[in-house]
C-alpha cells in the first residue's frame, strides 16, 4: 500500500470544532492526483512551506496542475509532476455557530443625565459563521492543529464588550431611557461589530442584546427615588401618618369622656403631627440634622427621641429610623 497521502478528508470531532488541520500533526507526503473531499459546511485551505496557496469550497477536487499551480513551480519536471510533496490542508467548518454568550465580567462605569454616575452591567448572545477561511486561518488560527469556540469565546466577548461600552457612552443619556431604546441600541451595537468581525474573515449572523441593568445596589436606589416621586410633597405624606397613627391609638376609650378623650387626642395628634412633619421633613432633608448638630449634642438627642416617637407611631420604618440616627450621632 502507498505511503502517500491518495484522500484528504475531515470530520467534525465536535459540534464546536471551527478548523481542524489535516494531518492533525503537521504537514504530510501528498502526492498529485491526491483527491480532496470538501463537504458542504466546509472550505479547504491548501498550505505549502507555511503559505496558504488556495481554498477549495464543496466538492471533490483532484490536486494536479490545474488547480494548485503555484505548487506545480516547485516540484521537480524530470519526475512528470507524479513525485509527492509535503503540505496540509485546513478544513474550517462555514456553518453558523449559534447561542454564543458574551457580558461583562465587572460593572462599566457610565456617566448618567439623571444619576450623576453609574455602573451597568450588559449581557446577551450572538450568532458567527466563517466567511473568509484564509483570513480566518491566518490571523486567529496559526498554526493549532484545532481550533473551536472555546479559543474564540474570550476575544470575541472582549472585542464585544468593547463596542457596547463605547456605544453607550456616546448615545445612552440615561438608564432611565433603557427600555424604550432597547432595539435601537442593540441594532448601533451590531453595526459596529459587524466591522470588526470582518477583519478576521468572521460574519456576525446574529446579535442579541438581552440586559442592561445597573448592579443591585444602584437598583435599589432606583427604586427608592421613585418611590419618593410617588409620595410627592412629604411634609404632607408624614401629617397624613401621623395623624393616621395617633389617631388609630386614642381611638379605644368609650363613653363620654372617652368622646372628649378621643378629640383631645386627635387634636394633640394633628399638633403633634404639624411638629413630627417639620422634624421628620427638615431630618430626611439634612438641613434640620445639621443645624441641630451645629447647635448641641442636646439638640440632637432631642431630635433623635421625637424621630422614635413617630417611629413608634407608625409614620417612620425602623429602617428609615437607624438611616436617620446614625447620620445625626455622626455629625455630632
Amino acid at each position: 500500500m502507498s505511503q502517500f497521502i491518495d484522500v484528504i478528508e475531515c470530520l467534525d470531532s465536535a459540534p464546536n470544532t471551527i478548523v481542524s488541520r489535516y494531518p492533525s500533526e503537521g504537514s504530510g507526503e501528498i502526492k498529485l492526483g491526491a483527491q480532496l473531499i470538501v463537504r458542504e459546511s466546509q472550505a479547504a485551505v491548501f498550505f505549502r512551506d507555511g503559505r496558504a496557496l488556495d481554498t477549495f469550497g464543496a466538492g471533490r477536487h483532484t490536486l494536479s496542475t490545474l488547480n494548485v499551480p503555484i505548487v506545480t513551480k516547485v516540484l521537480s519536471l524530470p519526475m512528470g509532476f507524479k513525485s509527492p510533496f509535503r503540505a496540509e490542508v485546513m478544513f474550517v467548518n462555514t456553518k453558523t455557530f449559534p447561542n454564543q454568550k458574551w457580558g461583562t465580567s465587572e460593572p462599566i462605569l457610565f456617566r448618567d443625565r439623571e444619576l450623576q454616575m453609574v455602573r451597568l452591567r450588559a449581557f446577551g448572545m450572538y450568532s458567527f459563521r466563517i466567511v473568509n477561511p484564509q483570513v480566518f486561518v491566518n490571523t486567529l488560527v496559526g498554526t493549532l492543529g484545532s481550533f473551536s469556540t472555546t479559543e474564540t469565546e474570550d476575544f470575541f466577548r472582549n472585542l464585544i464588550i468593547t463596542d457596547v461600552a463605547d456605544f453607550l457612552g456616546e448615545n445612552l443619556e440615561t438608564v432611565l431611557d433603557l427600555a424604550q431604546y432597547y432595539n435601537e441600541i442593540g441594532g448601533g451595537i451590531r453595526a459596529r461589530l459587524t466591522a470588526d468581525f470582518e477583519r478576521y474573515g468572521v460574519a456576525l449572523a446574529d446579535f442579541k442584546l438581552a440586559s442592561i441593568s445597573p448592579p443591585d445596589h444602584v437598583q435599589e436606589m432606583i427604586d427608592k427615588r421613585s418611590g419618593m416621586a410617588a409620595v410627592g410633597n412629604m411634609d404632607s405624606f408624614i401629617r397624613y401618618q401621623a395623624g393616621q397613627a395617633l389617631g388609630s391609638s386614642g381611638g379605644g376609650n368609650g363613653g363620654a369622656s372617652g368622646g372628649v378623650d378621643a378629640g383631645v387626642g386627635i387634636g394633640a395628634g394633628i399638633g403633634l403631627a404639624g411638629g413630627m412633619a417639620g422634624i421628620v421633613s427638615q431630618a430626611m432633608g439634612g438641613v434640620g440634622a445639621a443645624q441641630s448638630a451645629a447647635a448641641g449634642p442636646q439638640n440632637v438627642l432631642d431630635t433623635i427621641r421625637q424621630l422614635a416617637e413617630l417611629r413608634d407611631a407608625g409614620a417612620l420604618t425602623e429602617e428609615e429610623f437607624q438611616a436617620k440616627k446614625s447620620e445625626l450621632l455622626a455629625r455630632i
